[in-house]
C-alpha cells in the first residue's frame, strides 16, 4: 500500500515545477503588470528570461513557508539575495527585491494558502498544507 506523500518527500526542483504549473492553471493568482520588465534584485542586470518566473517564485516561497514557518519579507530578501559584482571592486552580498516578495506573500494570503503568524512572519494554513501535499502526491517517483 502506498504511503501519503508530503512536500518533504519529493524533490524540491520537481515540486516547484509542479506547483508553479498548478498555480498558473488555477488562475487565482493575478500577475502584476510589471512582471515582464522588473528586475528581481538590485544586483541583477536584466529581468528574468522565463515568462513564468513569477509562478516559480511563488511556488518556491510557498514551499519554504511550508517547511519553516515564520518567514517574512526580510527573510525572503535574504534567501533570494546574491552577490553584487562591483566591477574591479570586491563583490558583496545584496538583498533581493522586497516588493516582489511582499506582493507574492499577499497573493498567497488572498488564496488562503498562508496566513499571518502571531509570532511574526507568515505560516501555512491547513488548506494550504493540503493543497501543497496534493501536488506533492501527484509527483511520481522515477524508477
Amino acid at each position: 500500500m502506498a504511503t501519503a506523500r508530503t512536500v518533504k518527500d519529493v524533490s524540491p526542483h520537481e515540486f516547484v515545477k509542479a506547483y508553479s504549473s498548478h498555480l498558473k492553471r488555477s488562475g487565482k493568482m493575478e500577475l502584476p503588470e510589471w512582471t515582464d520588465i522588473v528586475k528581481t534584485a538590485r544586483f541583477k542586470e536584466l529581468a528574468p528570461y522565463d515568462p513564468d518566473w513569477y509562478y516559480v517564485r511563488a511556488a518556491s516561497m510557498a514551499r519554504k513557508i511550508y517547511l519553516r514557518g515564520g518567514l517574512g519579507v526580510g527573510a525572503f530578501q535574504r534567501i533570494y539575495g546574491g552577490s553584487k559584482r562591483n566591477g574591479s571592486r570586491p563583490p558583496h552580498f545584496c538583498k533581493s527585491s522586497g516588493a516582489i516578495a511582499r506582493h507574492i506573500l499577499q497573493q498567497l494570503q488572498n488564496m488562503n494558502i498562508i496566513e499571518l503568524d502571531t509570532k511574526g512572519g507568515r505560516k501555512i494554513t491547513s488548506s494550504g498544507r493540503r493543497d501543497l501535499d496534493q501536488v506533492a502526491g501527484r509527483i511520481v517517483v522515477a524508477p
